[in-house]
């Protein structure tokens, strides 16, 4: 794969889109890395620009760590609340999985006050999980578990009266993590159609969620500080910097890759968003002494020392300490750039576009997408802007007075990735996705091992050649509606064919039942780059274990406004 077949230019000159049809392969999508437009990074931003007000109203909690935390979050328009109920840990039943028997903390983010009515209405309901019903004003439920090991090692050192080792927090660097944010009309939730409004503080996407799993922070710190008071007199709280560096445990696994096939302009939309970012960045004319060379040097030199200070241990991703030598790399060329104006001893235009195609050709593939995100930081506003505008219905209709002939040209011209996959090969359909009987988790198997399963996975490749093939069996003139008539299975794709047409970012080009293809590529692009989790790792190549929120701010900091350049953060140093 060359570099000038990514990164493409305008008629005028000037560095475009890159190429879609390169970029949607999984190994592209799956080296993306957090950016000003993934969600946590995007939402956080957008606190601290609108100085959101978070307050603890209630911390009813005994030495056992049973009782109820109740926190208000007032926004520009909106108050909201999270209801809280922490719970004595178990070693019975604990699990990251939706099987789960046993948590340490379950929680409901709901618009306006907390009530007592709501609080009992929570406290009956989340137990039951999937036999409960969320309130009319429910937004998101939770459910989260404590690093056992990192929380009492914290907890020990708080109530000893000194501050944890940044070396014990770095062996995860969080002291709770997600096992469950439910919402869009999970349990009863609040749908997402019903608050994607322009009216709704929490309407944009995942909104809501993300507010909460910054929450789940929150009250993982304050939980830890009250615990070690009512265990010692001599108890000190976590010191702000290492409160900051601590973020939020999140496990993600096969799952994500049917929220992808479920909505492909949701993703059109924010890769689309990403995109021209990108491109504003790499189209910037910088020359000599220019100060946005500077800040970029400061970004990269920072995210330097955060790969070089990260000691996790990654089983097949590009390891850190490559990305940070990779990074720097670049330096020189910067330097350069902005004392003299020239890189290599020439002057260029577009200078970041050259070092970008640079760093494509010959860096690994995190290194390069973390200098694009790098990049990003250069147009904030515009990367903001971008960044509002992200969303997708989901419905698809059919066009009915298309004609086959277009549909084909359609085919053939936005889908030729699909229709060049040999989907006769030895091991094209080994594998099958349906959900287990008892926990109903999405799995993916060996279709010999699982002849009875029901396909839940959206077989694009196969449903486009046969939709081809039965399209050049008809006359060119014919219409879908009477086309659909003699072959009503062929709806659904006819429908996704027509209602993304012209959208170049709304579908991996994978086959997903193939020996070959990787699932964590395309959890990694859902949990790196769309929703901003540091240091990744995979589990079995079907599980993403990462940090969210991982240097973010107080809510203190939130509520000066402070605190916006969290990411890649440095360690505490006593």
């Amino acid at each position: 794969m060359t570099a000038s077949s990514l990164h493409t230019t305008t008629p005028d000159g000037r560095p475009g889109l890159r190429n879609w049809r390169e970029l949607m392969k999984p190994q592209r999508l799956a080296a993306m890395q957090p950016s000003r437009l993934s969600g946590t990074r995007a939402m956080m931003n957008r606190m601290i620009r609108e100085k959101w007000d978070i307050q603890l109203q209630r911390f009813d909690v005994d030495a056992e760590a049973r009782g109820t935390i109740v926190y208000s979050i007032r926004t520009p328009r909106q108050e909201f609340s999270f209801i809280a109920f922490s719970l004595t840990p178990k070693r019975e039943g604990r699990t990251g999985r939706i099987i789960g028997r046993a948590w340490d903390m379950m929680g409901t983010l709901n618009e306006g006050p907390a009530t007592e009515a709501d609080i009992e209405r929570a406290r009956e309901d989340l137990p039951k999980l999937y036999r409960g019903r969320a309130s009319e004003n429910a937004l998101v439920w939770c459910r989260s578990n404590r690093s056992m090991r990192v929380f009492e090692t914290v907890l020990e050192a708080l109530s000893d009266g000194r501050q944890p080792s940044v070396d014990d927090l770095n062996t995860v660097c969080y002291l709770m993590r997600n096992t469950g944010l439910d919402g869009n009309g999970t349990f009863g939730t609040r749908s997402f159609p019903s608050i994607n409004t322009g009216e709704h503080d929490l309407g944009g996407m995942l909104e809501a969620q993300l507010l909460l799993a910054y929450l789940m922070r929150e009250l993982s710190c304050d939980l830890v500080e009250h615990l070690a008071r009512l265990r010692s007199d001599r108890a000190v709280t976590l010191n702000p910097a290492l409160r900051s560096y601590l973020g939020v445990g999140n496990g993600s696994a096969l799952g994500l890759i049917f929220f992808i096939q479920k909505h492909p302009r949701l993703l059109n939309s924010w890769l689309s968003a990403r995109e021209t970012a990108v491109a504003a960045a790499l189209g910037l004319e910088l020359g000599k002494g220019d100060a946005r060379i500077d800040t970029l040097i400061g970004l990269i030199r920072r995210a330097v020392r955060f790969r070089s200070e990260d000691t996790m241990m990654y089983e097949t991703f590009t390891a850190s300490s490559q990305v940070a030598q990779d990074l720097a790399s670049l330096l020189p060329a910067l330097e350069e750039l902005h004392d003299g104006g020239t890189i290599d001893g020439q002057a260029v235009r577009f200078p970041l576009d050259m070092l970008a195609r640079r760093a494509e050709a010959a860096l690994a593939p995190e290194s390069y997408e973390s200098f694009l995100s790098l990049c990003m930081e250069l147009v904030p506003d515009e990367a903001d802007a971008l960044a509002a505008t992200v969303s997708g219905a989901d419905e698809m209709a059919v066009n009915p007075r298309m004609t086959a002939g277009a549909l084909i040209d359609l085919l053939e011209d936005e889908y030729a990735w699909a229709l060049q996959m040999d989907m006769s090969a030895e091991n094209a359909q080994d594998y099958i996705w349906y959900k287990s009987e008892t926990a109903e988790e999405p799995r993916r198997g060996l279709r010999a091992e699982v002849p009875e399963a029901r396909d839940l996975g959206l077989d694009i490749p196969g449903q486009v050649q046969l939709l081809h093939s039965d399209l050049g069996g008809v006359p060119d003139d014919l219409p879908m509606a009477h086309f659909l008539l003699s072959h009503p299975h062929h709806r659904l794709m006819v429908a996704r064919a027509q209602s993304l047409e012209g959208l170049p970012f709304h579908t991996p080009h994978a086959n997903i039942n193939a020996g070959d293809f990787v699932p964590i590529d395309l959890v990694r692009l859902m949990n790196v780059a769309l929703h901003g989790i540091d240091k990744t790792r995979d589990y079995l190549q079907r599980n993403l274990r990462g940090v969210l929120y991982h240097g973010a701010p107080t809510r203190e900091a939130i509520r000066a406004g402070e605190g916006a350049d969290w990411f890649y953060p440095e360690e505490p140093r006593a």
